[in-house]
């Protein structure tokens, strides 16, 4: 089990950055080393681990978890990253088997044609029998374990001295081991976008995006596929050195297979504060849709997600972080189902010492909450737990 929620010490939050391109851009986490181990060790108390409404199923949990990293840069413009982690958990109360393995392959390859024009592909793929998050409302004991692949696509060039473009291309496939699950919700989701960006002054950026998205499920996609239409703008202010704010304000027109269409504001809203050194607090809002774990019931989710991040070094060998997702929302019934409210918390703190530059000692502890309209999809799950990292 990961109880990786709280931020960690390489924790960062995604803002949207003004584009440059740069040669051969090595991750500055990793800069110097072309190979590099991470082996995670651990135990922990999981309340319920199945997420279960009922009948919760309480267990201790021994982990092992290594990571293998390459970085390479191939040429002067081109750079290349992969990695492989292995997750081994092992259960001592768990109904059937006891010790599950999980693997994610990542693999990026980045090529800046010039000063001014890149492009940057990466492709993740996760092969998951123990899965953190697990599906609301699914019965208990039901094999979750699922292959995820996502693939991004992503090429960017200067088209004046302030005038910027970027195409973009996502494609993500699910594929469930339990024949039920499958046939349920198996499903791949194409994105695709256009954006143009405007460096007003060299602390602001503008930009104006058109998304469209297909989504397409291996089983009953004749009732269940769905395609929408943004419409974006976008602005990116560093207020100060230690400052930042992004934002992105929209629209979006989904048509659904066979139900009917439906529409709603898109936004993704983030600052974050860095107050000290290794020490900030980051806070955001995002709206959207999202698809549903019940199919046969619901076309999807309208998600109101509220977060915020903090991170506080207090002293130079511990840290202290915690996170808090605050999630509001309403699934979307099909017809003659009515709409089903929802409200998800997720909180988790971490303290971590480090011992030297190689070894990390954590404490974390990681709580949610699912209170739904329908007793069935409500969860409630706590979990402790004390790891061990070692990178060499």
């Amino acid at each position: 089990m990961k109880l990786t929620r709280p931020l960690s010490l390489l924790g960062v939050v995604t803002m949207v950055q003004p584009l440059g391109a740069v040669y051969a851009p090595i991750p500055e986490q990793e800069q110097g080393k072309q190979f590099s181990v991470m082996v995670r060790a651990g135990i922990s108390q999981d309340s319920n681990i199945f997420g279960s409404a009922s009948s919760k199923i309480d267990s201790m949990i021994y982990s092992f978890s290594p990571t293998l990293s390459v970085n390479s840069s191939i040429t002067d413009q081109t750079f290349f990253t992969g990695s492989y982690t292995l997750s081994m958990d092992h259960f001592t109360d768990r109904p059937g088997d006891k010790t599950l393995d999980s693997h994610t392959i990542m693999a990026r390859l980045a090529h800046a044609f010039s000063a001014d024009s890149s492009i940057d592909l990466s492709n993740t793929f996760s092969a998951t029998r123990n899965p953190e998050s697990t599906l609301s409302g699914v019965p208990i004991n039901t094999d979750q374990s699922f292959k995820r692949n996502q693939f991004d696509g992503r090429f960017s060039s200067k088209l004046g001295q302030k005038i910027d473009g970027v195409l973009k291309f996502r494609t993500v496939n699910y594929s469930y081991d339990n024949t039920t699950l499958a046939a349920s919700i198996d499903r791949t989701e194409n994105l695709y976008g256009v954006e143009l960006g405007h460096q007003v002054l060299p602390e602001v950026r503008l930009s104006g995006e058109y998304r469209h998205q297909t989504i397409s499920y291996e089983s009953g996609g004749g009732t269940k596929d769905k395609t929408s239409d943004f419409v974006i703008s976008g602005l990116e202010y560093q207020v100060a050195k230690k400052t930042s704010l992004s934002g992105r304000l929209g629209y979006e027109w989904r048509d659904r297979a066979s139900e009917k269409s439906s529409s709603a504001p898109y936004v993704e809203l983030s600052t974050k504060y860095d107050y000290a050194e290794r020490s900030y607090i980051a806070s955001g809002y995002n709206y959207t849709f999202e698809e549903t774990s019940n199919t046969a019931l619901y076309n999807d989710t309208k998600v109101s997600r509220f977060f915020v991040n903090v991170q506080h070094a207090v002293s130079a060998l511990i840290v202290a972080s915690a996170s808090l997702n605050y999630e509001p929302s309403v699934l979307q019934g099909r017809r003659g189902v009515s709409d089903l409210d929802e409200t998800t918390t997720r909180f988790g703190i971490a303290l971590t010492y480090i011992l030297n530059q190689n070894w990390t000692l954590s404490g974390t502890f990681d709580h949610d909450k699912v209170e739904s309209d329908d007793p069935a999809r409500g969860v409630k799950r706590d979990r402790f737990g004390i790891n061990a990292a070692l990178s060499f």
